[in-house]
């Protein structure tokens, strides 16, 4: 079986398809992109290349045997004036430049599509093993009541509508007043922003209020970047005084939905999942 090869940023969700790729027999190569190098990555067998270096990364994996490729993992937008392009990325430039313009997921469908012409299989983090897609319904925690229903709702129509714009995945919303929507800094930085927030617009530990909410983009190429939960996630999200997560079914990455399930219990933060048709 020809290894997984696997473009790799940070975080767990990179560790988790690897792991599942090397349990059902496939083994991995994986290319670590500089400057969003996982350590628990290390032990695999692999390459390391710049963001631009796309030739590097095409004939690391073929040389390797690779068939299929999967993108995972944390990577921050680069700054195009100091990437270090080899011959390869420097053909790509001029539609990187105008991808660059209309949004990350532009840029991604460029890189997918330059490995799809070089003969490999883009497939999603989801078909690989190790992380599950969101189901519909009440995946932790109690059933919303009628208001946090609400504040789903509403925090549901806000991240589609910034999806459409290519701006982010997530919305906070508390007692129908939008706190926060996610743009570049990811939803990590926005429950943190949350946190900071006067305790008068957002709910406490003793008096939860509110919910996060994350979507895929509407336009988004689904393949290689769903949104995703994890721990932390349900941890932020206690910490910034919320009652709950909203996430739409088939459209979120849980990463260890056990552990995600037990962590949201034990805070005592609920996690729905709605139709990708809501509202």
């Amino acid at each position: 079986m020809a290894p997984l090869g696997i473009i790799a940023g940070l975080g767990q969700l990179p560790v988790q398809v690897a792991e599942a790729a090397v349990q059902r027999g496939q083994g991995v190569y994986i290319v670590r992109l500089k400057g969003f190098i996982e350590p628990l990555l290390d032990q695999y067998p692999g390459d390391i290349c710049g963001v631009a270096e796309i030739g590097k990364i095409l004939k690391s994996f073929k040389q390797a045997g690779c068939i299929q490729v999967c993108f995972a993992g944390i990577v921050k937008r680069p700054d195009l004036s100091s990437m270090k392009p080899d011959l390869k990325g420097i053909s790509l430039l001029p539609k990187v430049l105008v991808a660059a313009r209309k949004g990350d997921d532009a840029l991604l469908r460029i890189m997918v599509e330059t490995f799809e012409a070089e003969g490999f299989e883009i497939v999603g983090a989801d078909k690989v093993g190790g992380p599950t897609l969101a189901h519909e319904g009440v995946i932790a925690g109690a059933l919303p009541d009628a208001d946090q229903y609400t504040d789903l709702r509403k925090a549901a129509h806000v991240a589609l509508e910034i999806g459409r714009l290519d701006i982010g995945q997530g919305a906070i919303v508390v007692d129908g007043l939008v706190l926060c929507v996610e743009a570049q800094e990811g939803t990590q930085a926005m429950l943190e922003r949350c946190t900071a927030l006067d305790k008068n617009w957002r709910g406490t530990a003793e008096n939860p209020r509110g919910v996060l909410v994350k979507r895929p983009k509407p336009i988004q190429e689904r393949r290689v970047d769903l949104p995703t939960i994890g721990t932390a996630t349900v941890e932020s999200a206690a910490a910034a005084g919320l009652a709950g997560i909203g996430v739409e079914a088939g459209g979120v990455l849980l990463l260890d939905a056990e552990s995600i399930g037990q962590r949201a219990e034990a805070l005592g933060v609920f996690i729905y999942g709605f139709d990708k048709d809501w509202p």
